[in-house]
Parts: C-alpha cells; sequence; structure tokens
C-alpha cells in the first residue's frame, strides 16, 4: 500500500498564501470597520485588528503608507480601509495589508473641507492684509452663536466681568444642521447693515466635525470676509480649526478666549489709571517744587535786593564794551588798510602796462644775446670755414700738378697708377694744370725697386 504524501507546515501555508496573492478579487479590498488593539511600532508600522459585530481581522499599515494620513487613529474608531489580503506565514493568519485609511463618515467632510479650504486660500481671503484691527475699547459687540449653548453663557459671562459698559447683543442662530451655514452667515450681514458694532464674535462650543460643519461652509467664509466689522472666530477647543477661523481677523481658541480678546480688563484698565495717577501726581509734584525753587531763587537774586549797585556795575561794563568795540574797529580799519595797500601793490604789479613794460625789456635784452650769439656763432663757422680750405687747397690735386706732376687715365677712364695696367700702342689721357694730353704708348720701361728709380712709360 503506497504511503501518503504528507505537506510540512511551511509548504502548506505557502500554498495557501499563493492562492490568496493570485486572487484578484483579494487585490485592492476596501473594508469598513472598527479599530481595536492599534499599536504604533517604534519603526512606524501600525498594527491593528478590524472588526464589526460578528467577525474580525488582522491589518498592518507599514510606515511608508501611514506616514500621510492626517490623523491619529486609535481603539474604537470606525474606519475606511484599502489594501490587499495575504498569508503571514510566520503565523499562518491571513491578514489585510493596508494602503489607504480615512475615518469612516467623515472621509467626505474632510475632502471638502480641503478642497474649501484651498480654494479660499487661492482667493487671498486668508491673507493677512485683509485682517482688519480689533479695537481695543469697543462699545458695541455682537455675539453671533446658539442661545443655548454654554458658548454664549461664557462669552457673556466673560464680557460682563471684564468690561461690563460694552453692549452685548446677541444673535441666536443654528450652530448645527443643514441650515446652520446660512443661519450663521444672515446675521453677519444684517450687523453690517445695522452699521454701529465695533466687533462681532462668531462661533460655537466644542463638538466633532460634523457638528462643527456650519463653520466650514463657503456662505459663512464669504460672510465673514465680506464683513466690515472686524470678526473674532471662536469655535470650538483649541485643537478644532475650521474654515471661518481662517478668514476671521482674529481667530480664539475658544469663546470664553474670545471674550477676552474682544474687550480688556477693567481691572487692568482701573490699575494702569491707578498708576497712571500717581505718576501724573508726581510730575506735578516734581513741576511745582522746581517753580517753586525757581522762584525763590529769583527773590533772593542779587538783582532785585541792588538794583541801583546792579545798574552801576552795567554802566561800567557798558563803558568796557564800547571802549573795547572802538579798539576793535581801529584795529579792523587798520587790517583793511593794509589789505587794501597789498592788494593795489598786487595790482600794479600784474597791471597790463607794467606786463607789456617788462616783456618789451625782456626782448630788448633777448634780441641782443641774439645778435651777439649770431655773430659769434658766424665768426666761429666762418674760422672754421678757412682751415677746412686750407686744408683742400693742401690736399687737392690741381695744386699738386701745379708742381710738374700729371694724371694718366686709360681709355676705360681708370687712373694708371702702374706699368702693369697699360701695354704699348695703347691711347692715354693725360691731365696737367692747365690742359689735357691725349697719347699713345710707343714702349714701356719696367725699373727695379732696388734701383730706387721709378717705372716709366715712353709715349
Amino acid at each position: 500500500m503506497e504511503q501518503p504524501k504528507y505537506l510540512t507546515v511551511t509548504a502548506l501555508t505557502k500554498y495557501i498564501k499563493k492562492k490568496f496573492d493570485i486572487d484578484r478579487h483579494l487585490r485592492q479590498v476596501l473594508v469598513q470597520g472598527e479599530i481595536s488593539n492599534f499599536k504604533h511600532h517604534s519603526r512606524g508600522h501600525m498594527y491593528f485588528t478590524v472588526k464589526d459585530d460578528q467577525a474580525r481581522i488582522s491589518a498592518v499599515m507599514f510606515a511608508s503608507h501611514n506616514q500621510s494620513l492626517t490623523f491619529k487613529p486609535e481603539d474604537g474608531m470606525k474606519v475606511l480601509l484599502q489594501g490587499d489580503i495575504s498569508v503571514y506565514e510566520r503565523s499562518g493568519q491571513y491578514q489585510l495589508y493596508v494602503h489607504k485609511m480615512e475615518p469612516d463618515g467623515l472621509g467626505a467632510l474632510y475632502k471638502a473641507y480641503e478642497q474649501l479650504k484651498e480654494k479660499l486660500s487661492a482667493e487671498g481671503l486668508f491673507d493677512d492684509e485683509h485682517k482688519k484691527t480689533i479695537p481695543q475699547y469697543p462699545n458695541k459687540i455682537g455675539v453671533i452663536t446658539s442661545q443655548t449653548g454654554a458658548a454664549v453663557r461664557d462669552i457673556l459671562t466673560t464680557i460682563n466681568r471684564r468690561y461690563p459698559q460694552a453692549r452685548r447683543i446677541v444673535f441666536p442662530v443654528s450652530v448645527q444642521g443643514e441650515q446652520a451655514g446660512q443661519s450663521v452667515a444672515n446675521p453677519i450681514h444684517a450687523a453690517n447693515e445695522i452699521g454701529d458694532f465695533d466687533t462681532l464674535i462668531v462661533g460655537r462650543g466644542g463638538g466633532s466635525i460634523e457638528e462643527l460643519w456650519a463653520f466650514n461652509e463657503e456662505v459663512v467664509a464669504r460672510a465673514i470676509d465680506a464683513s466690515r466689522i472686524p470678526v473674532i472666530s471662536a469655535v470650538g477647543h483649541e485643537t478644532d480649526f475650521t474654515i471661518s477661523d481662517f478668514v476671521a481677523d482674529l481667530r480664539a481658541p475658544t469663546p470664553t478666549a474670545a471674550a477676552e480678546l474682544a474687550v480688556p480688563s477693567q481691572d487692568q484698565l482701573f490699575q494702569h489709571l491707578k498708576v497712571t495717577h500717581q505718576r501724573f501726581q508726581q510730575l506735578m509734584t516734581y513741576k511745582i517744587n522746581g517753580q517753586r525753587d525757581r522762584l525763590d531763587r529769583l527773590k533772593n537774586a542779587y538783582a532785585f535786593k541792588y538794583p541801583v549797585h546792579l545798574t552801576q556795575q552795567k554802566e561800567q561794563d557798558l563803558d568796557k564794551a564800547i571802549n573795547q568795540l572802538n579798539r576793535n574797529m581801529k584795529q579792523l580799519v587798520y587790517n583793511q588798510t593794509q589789505q587794501l595797500a597789498k592788494q593795489q601793490e598786487r595790482l600794479y604789479a600784474n597791471s597790463p602796462q607794467q606786463l607789456v613794460k617788462e616783456r618789451n625789456q625782456s626782448l630788448t635784452t633777448r634780441q641782443t644775446q641774439l645778435k651777439h650769439a649770431m655773430t659769434s656763432n658766424y665768426q666761429h663757422h666762418l674760422h672754421r670755414l678757412d682751415r677746412v680750405v686750407d686744408k683742400l687747397n693742401v690736399l687737392s690735386p690741381l695744386n699738386t700738378m701745379k708742381r710738374g706732376y700729371a694724371i694718366p687715365y686709360n681709355q676705360s677712364q681708370d687712373i694708371v697708377r702702374s706699368v702693369d695696367d697699360v701695354s704699348a700702342g695703347e691711347s692715354l689721357d693725360v691731365t696737367l694744370a692747365d690742359g689735357l694730353l691725349y697719347c699713345q704708348i710707343n714702349t714701356i720701361e719696367e725699373r727695379d725697386e732696388d734701383d730706387g728709380g721709378e717705372n716709366g712709360i715712353n709715349v
């Protein structure tokens, strides 16, 4: 009998996992349920169980997917999940691998909230340049909120305690439900039409996103933006943010805080007034004492006690001043006279006639110097010329020829310097001091240098 083939647990688990992975119905599964046993691992991964009334499934959302979450998951929260179903081989359990998560029932609201926020921000409704300053000492404040909620009591009680002289007008509105947005927007427009309000407080107490939704509606945002009256938004708790908070001129974390921002504290004003009064009294006392001391000094002044002596002393001072003035005037006239004389000398030295006279004298002197220089230069060059002429006469061929010498030229008009330069029968031109001879060579005689004679040519 053939033995049955047993699978290992690992092989069986891998087979089951493969079946899960290839089943297209288990890809991108949409699951609705409640979170329990939530654990956020130190490495960023989230492990939890998704359950309903009759079943539960393990789930994991890795850090690479949960980093984009806009809320913090916690036990008891109902969520909408999208992910894949597969098997975790180590435990053999199938589980949901979550890729996306959003709160159940709130996803559409969050999406609408983000879309409207982006739209109004692009239009500039959130820009600081549109924000109006909240009056420091308002006379009349409009409170737009539910008449039965705790918010209206907190606002009115706080204003009455801090600044009771301010008038408070409550516009009761519906802050929750389908018509709540228009209900909040209408009194904002009405208050602006009345026109004598200094500040408007718009808000309500805390609640879920659905309960606060009226203050995320575009109609409320448009009404706040169009308001000429400064608006303080006071919606929910400190962690709650609505569209009206971004559009309003000032956002308060709570309705009570809105009342504190809308009015000053009369206790602080009284204290400030008291301090100011004390400082004013001190200043006045200091001023009066200073003026009293000055009056006493004037009463005891020498001028009031001895006016005749003071007049006599001033007369002497006047005489000294007049004498000093006279000395100063004489010195000034003397200085001006000296300066005038120097200016006249400079003017005479630079006058045109004087300059022309000086230039003429300089010209005459230079002409004389030039004449002497030219005569001297002429004589110098004349003597030099005579010496050169004498040298030329000494070296002149004509003077040499007058002593009985002649210069023979061959037919090429070259000077004959040796008997070797000619031959018998050749014609010669012989230049003398007083003329030219045309000769023909008959014979040539050569002499030895030892004889001490000269070479000869018979013509």
